[in-house]
């Protein structure tokens, strides 16, 4: 009896150990981890790896992001527009007893189209079934208003309007013109483009979003990935549109026309079929 005694305590014993978490070193790991996560961010596969299939993230000013699928395709998103970057620094973690749940806490930087964002954050981690940490809760808040490019203020007069050959992404016969702002950096830019009648621009898309308005003649805009001139709307002078960032759509002059385009660079012109692309002829 007493041997067994004896067998029952060491065992339960033995389980306490097994249980008990060197907190310090889990500290460590945790932490390590979020600095690995934090050299990431120009890999969206490998950023991913760090987070749960059922991870959320909560971001300021919009819904709650939830699932792998809906954040990866918000991480892509953000990470074409231009100028994109995105640090943090971890400063702190903590583990539960059970040493299974932390949690990490820091600041971070982060730039887009010219606009750059500090704030601080928490980062939720659970360990996993293979012994690694992931991130199953993620929150952040700037510390400010997203700071915006300087622009200048801008006055031109039409004879003061310098017109040229496009460039090579768009087909030839246009002329370009830069009103405002250079775009080919990431800031604000305005353009013109003054085309003959029956000027085609085939399906494409711009990494940012753009406001046209047409100054003079006819244009006409459709969406899509297949040239249909059945699909187009017609867009006569002083007419405007906004095509949002990476919308499919095609571009037809009924009469010579000029319209007028503002945007954030870099400016960039994405052909759905590459054969289309005429920098590449």
């Amino acid at each position: 009896m007493r041997r067994h005694i004896c067998v029952l305590m060491l065992t339960l014993a033995a389980a306490g150990c097994a249980r008990s978490v060197n907190m310090e070193q889990a500290r460590s790991a945790v932490l390590a981890r979020d600095r690995e996560w934090a050299q990431s961010t120009k890999d969206p596969n490998k950023f991913m790896s760090y987070m749960a299939e059922d991870a959320t993230v909560y971001a300021p000013g919009e819904p709650a992001q939830k699932g792998a699928a809906t954040i990866r395709s918000k991480f892509e998103e953000m990470s074409r527009a231009p100028g994109f970057s995105l640090t943090w620094t971890p400063d702190k973690a903590d583990v539960a007893k059970s040493g299974d749940i932390a949690y990490t806490t820091g600041s971070y930087e982060a730039t887009m189209a010219g606009g750059t964002e500090k704030g601080k954050y928490v980062a939720v981690w659970k360990k996993q079934s293979d012994g690694s940490w992931k991130v199953t809760d993620d929150i952040f808040n700037p510390d400010a208003p997203p700071q915006v490019p300087h622009t200048e203020h801008a006055m031109v007069a039409p004879s003061a309007v310098k017109w040229a050959a496009p460039p090579p992404s768009l087909p030839p016969g246009a002329h370009f013109a830069v009103v405002a702002g250079d775009p080919s950096q990431a800031q604000p830019f305005v353009l013109r483009l003054r085309v003959p009648a029956g000027y085609r621009i085939p399906p494409h898309w711009h990494p940012t979003a753009e406001n046209v308005t047409v100054l003079s003649g006819t244009v006409a805009l459709g969406m899509g990935d297949t040239f249909d001139p059945a699909a187009m709307q017609d867009l006569p002078a002083g007419g405007f549109g906004t095509i949002p960032s990476e919308m499919h759509h095609f571009f037809m002059a009924k009469t010579a026309a000029t319209v007028q385009v503002h945007g954030m660079g870099p400016f960039a012109v994405n052909y759905v079929n590459p054969a289309d692309d005429p920098s590449k002829e």
